[in-house]
């Protein structure tokens, strides 16, 4: 096992307003942190005149212990990002958009400095996490809340792994990105079609062998579902090797505490250009895609049986992942998201968008007012992804019941 990546923070806690010092085991966790500032009563900010450069400084006080801090134009609009909604990675890609270029020492640096004058406090990734400690006091809420804490470090991690990822993609990987293989994908993504058309033609007699053997079936798409979750990784990875940038971290882990995945951390594609960040977001879903297509066919050449049923449910759960990983309206911030905030250059939609729906819009349509272009844009965010969750979860109660039925 790889010595794991270990980052210490300094985190508030909040029943007592002290600190303590928690150790994130690995860059995934850590881009998934939420920076919250102290409130705006706490500290004061002020810009010096500039200097003969004419660059724009800025003195930043806790007003309770009388520290400051000088920071620069660049940290300055990262400490405006520190609201408590808004992640590490979320912040990278909006410090990208604004400046063109990404500076990996310039976070760690200011949290550390702010670290030292006790002006940032960190508030986990997970929605859940964030309630359960809120209600500390319920022994029930303090024991759920300490489970998840155990699973969330069940973080296997490697961050040498440059040259696993450059051998692989000598090695074949390469022709992932070639002409022929975006053909050979577009076939096999309509035949995969052409074959889960012919399978809901007999979904009754297909899917009816699984309700005879439910807990093999889950056990064996899940697990299967898993691995694939590692070839998602691997070639996001991949493309990243491909436009000539730096893989920094693989490993596994269990997301929010509750979902087992893969991870691979790939931000130095925040060097190139937005045609690199594009494809290789597009391109982990696409291993999706591809694998249920052929996954459906594969299920068309089978006879009817147990066999058959599981390699059409793995297809179903495929295509799922892949629209649910590239579909940007589902209020999941995935890879289709990340690609529709970087051609938005609004790396802060999500965020945004349900602040402006819980505090403006009601406001704004009770006058008769009408709306901006962006917010225009956080209004159909919000509309699209409430939508399309619906209709998810509708289809998916649907096929439920007409299993059941069958």
């Amino acid at each position: 096992m790889a010595r794991q990546t270990k980052i210490e923070l300094l985190i508030r806690r909040e029943e007592d307003q002290g600190f303590e010092v928690r150790a994130v085991p690995s860059s995934l966790a850590y881009l998934q942190y939420r920076p919250q500032r102290l409130p705006d009563r706490q500290w004061e900010l002020a810009q010096l005149p500039r200097g003969i450069e004419r660059r724009a400084t800025y003195i930043l006080k806790n007003k309770a212990t009388d520290r400051y801090l000088l920071l620069n134009e660049p940290e300055r609009f990262v400490w405006e990002q520190m609201d408590g909604r808004t992640s590490l990675q979320d912040m990278a890609t909006a410090y990208v958009l604004r400046y063109g270029a990404f500076d990996f020492d310039v976070i760690p640096a200011l949290i550390a400095k702010l670290r030292r004058a006790e002006l940032l406090t960190l508030r986990p990734a997970s929605r859940l996490r964030e309630v359960l400690a809120r209600h500390r006091k319920n022994l029930g809420a303090r024991a759920l809340e300490g489970l998840l804490k155990r699973l969330e470090k069940l973080t296997v991690s490697r961050r040498h792994v440059q040259a696993d990822f450059e051998r692989i993609y000598r090695w074949g990987g390469l022709l992932i990105f070639t002409l022929p293989t975006v053909v050979l994908g577009l076939a096999l993504a309509i035949l995969g079609v052409m074959a889960a058309i012919r399978l809901g033609q007999e979904a009754a007699e297909i899917w009816a062998p699984l309700t005879h053997r439910p807990l093999v079936s889950l056990l064996a798409v899940k697990l299967f579902f898993v691995a694939t979750l590692a070839a998602h990784q691997l070639v996001h990875g991949l493309a990243c090797v491909h436009y000539g940038r730096r893989v920094r971290e693989f490993g596994f882990t269990v997301l929010h505490g509750l979902a087992p995945t893969f991870y691979v951390d790939v931000t130095d594609i925040f060097m190139a250009g937005r045609r690199a960040r594009l494809v290789t977001a597009a391109a982990g879903p696409l291993v999706h895609l591809y694998l249920g297509s052929l996954s459906f066919w594969v299920a068309t050449q089978l006879p009817l049986g147990f066999l058959q049923s599981l390699v059409a449910a793995t297809g179903v759960l495929q295509m799922q992942t892949f629209l649910v990983s590239l579909y940007p309206f589902c209020f999941l911030e995935m890879d289709g998201y990340h690609i529709l905030v970087d051609l938005l250059g609004l790396p802060t939609l999500n965020k945004d968008s349900w602040r402006f729906f819980r505090e403006e819009l009601w406001r704004r349509m009770v006058a008769g007012k009408g709306f901006s272009r962006q917010e225009a844009i956080w209004v159909g965010y919000i509309v699209l992804s409430a939508l399309s969750v619906g209709a998810f979860v509708v289809f998916n109660v649907w096929g439920f019941f007409e299993i059941r039925s069958s």
